[in-house]
């Protein structure tokens, strides 16, 4: 149940604190959600064939972001990518630390 888990365009209009809904399997917060994430890939086509770890173009004019709270649910996942400027500053655009 998305709406358990992660803050989507389906049940917010905003941003929120880490850690108002409830822990995913893995007993991660806002893995989901909440906001898009930048990544560090180049956004583009990707391969046709069948490829582990993909890495998209080898140069663009943005960068990817995936997941995020001002789309729906079916757009609320780590699958889902869109592309945006380097330079763009958003409120609704964040980065995810892992270590």
């Amino acid at each position: 149940d998305i709406g358990s888990v992660a803050w989507c365009g389906d049940n917010s209009d905003e941003t929120h604190p880490v850690a108002q809904k409830q822990a995913n399997e893995l007993g991660l917060y806002d893995m989901s959600g909440n906001v898009f994430e930048w990544c560090n890939d180049w956004h583009g086509e990707y391969s046709s064939s069948a490829i582990s770890n993909p890495k998209g173009a080898e140069s663009s004019s943005s960068r990817v972001q995936r997941g995020g709270w001002s789309d729906g649910a079916s757009n609320c996942r780590v699958s889902y990518r869109n592309g945006s400027n380097p330079g763009c500053r958003n409120h609704n655009l964040g980065i995810r630390l892992a270590l």
